[in-house]
């Protein structure tokens, strides 16, 4: 028994020596040191037996889509850039962009040449992954969390390896039409700085409103009369300053013949910016449900802020002073003025005050009065600048 146990153990002989039971053959040996070599040859973060990497014809042809994608996303951030300066301000200082046809034609190609950038540095980015970065199969054990002093200092090593296998450092077209796309995207928020000035400073101070200016409808050229509002108590309508531009025809042009409601505004001409600082509210409210507020003193005038009203009738901003929403909303009820945009809402009875919402500051009134031919005309400009709290309003 002992003799057999023996030969057992010892199958090769006097030729060879003795092997020990439970140990590998010389083939398996060998079969364990061409793998580790393999694994130690592989340039890769990951083990090469858990790595899947494409051909070699395959990484290139996604090399060349991915760089080609890159360079369209280069030419869609140059087209950002260039749409942003296409419409200047013109002789007059006036943007091009305030005409509403030319806005809609900026708007645009800012929109669709952006979208190119980013569309196709993100499809240069999954061709890069899917076609040229190599897959992997990982599993690894829970270990604890804190990495050890070993891990820590190897972690360079790591990400150095990851970035020659992604194929960055080693395919060069793709790395630099990838930084090429991603340059015009860099610059434009500092591009767009330019519309963060100048401040306005005085100029929300002056409107197109002064003693004696007509009020006409917003969106037509008729006047507005006094028992126009007369006739509906908690009625409003927006309105605007007739305004007639250099070289058209005054008031007189208007024929004696024609009915005073039936005259019309011609030549009445406005920009947007003048439309965006001038357009009020006008609203009927019964006087006696004016409130304390209308009786305070207007702040640098000598008058309270009721004798800006005509028979009940009272003017103000429609432009909210949280962010310049149009405050539209009228409850004739309660006389709350309501801006949709965040819910600011304003007592019309009593001074336009705040009773809701992000406001911080009343809608600014304008002084109103009838002429001689009992149309609604303004009686001076508001006394503080319309518009959002935010802008600067302080005089040079």
């Amino acid at each position: 028994m002992t003799e057999n146990n023996n030969n057992d153990n010892t199958e090769a002989g006097a030729d060879g020596p003795e092997r020990v039971l439970g140990t590998p053959s010389s083939e398996a040996e060998e079969s364990v040191v061409s793998t580790a070599s393999a694994e130690a040859e592989h340039e890769g973060p990951y083990p090469a037996s858990e790595t899947h990497a494409h051909p070699e014809e395959v990484q290139r042809r996604g090399e060349k889509i991915a760089s080609l994608w890159f360079v369209i996303a280069f030419l869609g951030g140059i087209g950002f850039l260039v749409s942003y300066y296409l419409f200047p301000p013109n002789a007059q200082d006036v943007p091009a962009i305030a005409d509403p046809r030319i806005g809609q034609y900026s708007n645009v190609l800012l929109g669709s040449t952006l979208a190119l950038a980013l569309f196709g540095i993100g499809a240069g980015m999954t061709v890069w992954a899917r076609r040229v970065m190599p897959h992997y199969e990982v599993s690894s054990p829970y270990d604890d969390l804190p990495s050890d002093d070993e891990e820590k200092s190897s972690f360079s090593a790591f990400f150095m390896k990851s970035a020659d296998e992604s194929g960055f450092t080693k395919r060069p077209l793709m790395r630099r039409t990838l930084i090429a796309a991603m340059l015009p995207l860099g610059i434009a928020p500092i591009v767009l700085l330019r519309d963060t000035g100048p401040l306005p400073g005085d100029k929300l101070r002056d409107t197109p409103w002064a003693d004696g200016v007509r009020m006409v409808v917003e969106g037509t050229d008729r006047f507005i009369r006094a028992e126009d509002l007369e006739s509906e108590p908690n009625g409003m309508i927006t309105a605007l300053p007739y305004v007639v531009h250099e070289g058209g025809h005054g008031e007189g042009d208007h024929g004696e013949g024609e009915g005073e409601s039936e005259r019309y505004a011609e030549n009445y001409h406005l920009s947007l910016n003048d439309k965006a600082k001038s357009v009020i509210l006008l609203i009927k409210i019964p006087e006696g449900d004016y409130k304390s507020g209308m009786t305070e003193t207007v702040e640098g005038q000598d008058e309270p802020r009721i004798n800006w009203t005509h028979n009940g009738i009272v003017a103000y901003s429609k432009i909210c002073t949280h962010v310049g929403c149009p405050a539209a909303l009228y409850e004739r009820t309660t006389h709350r003025i309501l801006c949709p945009c965040h819910q600011s809402t304003f007592d019309a009875a009593n001074a336009a005050e705040v009773v809701f919402g992000p406001a911080h500051r009343p809608l600014p009134q304008l002084p109103i009065g009838v002429d001689d031919e009992g149309y609604l005309v303004a009686t001076g400009d508001f006394t503080e600048p319309p518009g959002p709290t935010f802008w600067d309003y302080a005089k040079d």
